[in-house]
Parts: structure tokens; C-alpha cells; sequence
């Protein structure tokens, strides 16, 4: 299997003209953090990479001349997934070393989520496509998928909110992008599941599965089943990234991550990204770093770890 450090080998090319410094001092890395970008952020990328943050999920709609722009509302002059997010990231790899922080053992994992108020299928998959061919513009930078194995690179891109969009990976032979999974990828048959390399990562909402809110001790049913299904996650090849987690105080937020952390969720994301870097560096896990993603599926017929009830 090839390894983060001999995929990043060969990254070349131009990276654009961007050379904005995008971190003020060196951070290390938090693989663990992931931001929930806000909005109201006009350039989400410099503060993630200054917080070390191992990931970002950022909402694009598609517009003029083939380009996805951030955020959910109408296109601004500017502000698309290309100019701020992903020619930045290739720079930055680029000045140091194939690495967007000195110590990076994973891919950066940025998340594409497509919004806007047109949901139609054909609509959206031709944005699929706009973003297939942007991400091929920056091949050497990115995970990719050919031939049912995955080769890491220095970011791995998913893409969210599109319903159908995992047909379309899978006819592709060689892509740059990975479905979104959950915890029902578990429980279905494997020939009707996502396999591990369509979609190595499982995402869950929090107040989807869960009621515990950090205020009180958690349930010890709640705890059993956070460990079991990260476990059956685990088992199967994936890594697991919670989000959604509800409104409240850091305190009660900060009760959460640690539980998070404790039954050895990989990624946590959340919209407070100062809060979050601030207690990882506080509270480091000692998780061993997932460098490398699943190559492949189980055998055909292999027993499949239950995920418990939903």
C-alpha cells in the first residue's frame, strides 16, 4: 500500500499565483479537528490552517463559468471553491515539502457539500462534474481511487449532498473524490453497501442518533453504543467523523469531545474551531494517526459488523 509520504512525492506543477502566507507561525497538526465553516466567513481556509484543524467542510453552489462558489446564497464576485480553498492548499503543499504542516501523517480531509435551491438530480451531478475537473487540475495534491485501490495524497476530497452521487464515482475508473457514508453502511448487504474505498469515511450527525447534550453525565446506553458502533466503523476499514453536535455552552460542547475521544472517534467537526483546536491541544488522545485509507472492500460474502439500533 502506498504511503501518505510516497504519494506526496511526486506533487509538481503550478500551484497559482497565490502566495498570501496562510499561517503566521508553525502549528502542529490536529488530524482529529475538523471545521464546520460558518457562512459568514469571507476566506474559511487561513484560520483552519492556522488552528492546525485536520479538515474543513465547506458549502459551494455552482455558477458562472464553471465554478462553485462558497456559500449558500447567490454567487459572489470571487469567492469560488477554486481561488479560496483549493489553489491555496496546493500552494501551501507545494512551499512545504508536500506537506501543509510539518508533521501531517493524514490527508487534510476537505468535505464539498453542494446546497442552493436547485435540488434537481441533473443539475446537481453537472456540478459533480465542474468539480471532477477542477480537482483533476490539482491531481498530485489529492487522494484518488483507481482500479478499487486508494492511493492517500495530502487531501482527500468528499463530497456531500447529493443524493445519487455515488453511482457516479463508482462508473468512474480513476476519481479524485469519495462519497459520503454513515453507520448504515454497516448494516447493509455488502452488495448493496458503499464499499470502504467509495466511501472511507463515515459521517453521523450527533442530535441525529444521540439525545445527550453534554449537560448531565452521559447514559451508560448512550456510551455503549457511541463505542460500539466506532468500533464496528473500525472493523470495517473506516474511519468515523461526528458532527452536529447541539447548541450549548463550550462547557457542555467541551463534555462531548471528550466522550468523542474517548471512544476513539477519529474526527470531530463542529462551527466553534478555536474552542475545539484549543481543547485537543489541551487534551491530546494519543490515537494512533490513520495515515493510510482503506485499499479495499471486505471479500464478497464476509461477515459485516452490526451497527446496533438507530
Amino acid at each position: 500500500m502506498a504511503t501518505l509520504a510516497g504519494s506526496l512525492a511526486g506533487l509538481a506543477g503550478a500551484g497559482g499565483a497565490m502566495s498570501v502566507a496562510l499561517a503566521r507561525r508553525p502549528r502542529t497538526c490536529l488530524p482529529q479537528g475538523h471545521a464546520l465553516i460558518p457562512d459568514r466567513l469571507t476566506d474559511p481556509l487561513p484560520p483552519v490552517l492556522r488552528l492546525g484543524l485536520g479538515g474543513m467542510t465547506v458549502r459551494v453552489v455552482p455558477g458562472p463559468h464553471g465554478e462553485l462558489f462558497l456559500g449558500p446564497g447567490d454567487p459572489q464576485p470571487g469567492r469560488t471553491l477554486r481561488r479560496l480553498v483549493l489553489a491555496p492548499l496546493f500552494t501551501r503543499a507545494q512551499a512545504t515539502a508536500g506537506r501543509l504542516w510539518h508533521d501531517q501523517r493524514a490527508p487534510f480531509q476537505l468535505v464539498v457539500e453542494f446546497t442552493g435551491p436547485n435540488r434537481d438530480t441533473d443539475s446537481l451531478l453537472r456540478a459533480y462534474r465542474m468539480l471532477d475537473q477542477q480537482l483533476r487540475d490539482h491531481a498530485p495534491l489529492l487522494s484518488r481511487s483507481a482500479g478499487g485501490e486508494l492511493t492517500p495524497g495530502v487531501v482527500t476530497v468528499t463530497v456531500a449532498g447529493i443524493v445519487n452521487v455515488r453511482d457516479l464515482l463508482a462508473a468512474q475508473p480513476v476519481r479524485y473524490a469519495f462519497a459520503e457514508g454513515s453507520f448504515e453502511d454497516l448494516d447493509l448487504d455488502p452488495a448493496c453497501a458503499a464499499p470502504p474505498e467509495l466511501a472511507p469515511v463515515l459521517t453521523e450527525s450527533w442530535t441525529r442518533r444521540f439525545g445527550w447534550d453534554g449537560c448531565e453525565p452521559i447514559t451508560a446506553e448512550e456510551r455503549h453504543q457511541l463505542h460500539a458502533l466506532v468500533q464496528a466503523a473500525h472493523a470495517d476499514g473506516r474511519t468515523v467523523r461526528i458532527s452536529g453536535l447541539p447548541d450549548g455552552s463550550r462547557r457542555a460542547r467541551a463534555a462531548i469531545w471528550a466522550e468523542l475521544s474517548a471512544a476513539g472517534v477519529d474526527v470531530i467537526a463542529d462551527t466553534d474551531l478555536h474552542g475545539l483546536a484549543k481543547h485537543l491541544r489541551k487534551h491530546p488522545t494519543g490515537q494512533a494517526t490513520r495515515a493510510e485509507l482503506p485499499v479495499r472492500a471486505p471479500r464478497p460474502g464476509a461477515s459485516r459488523p452490526h451497527a446496533g439500533p438507530v
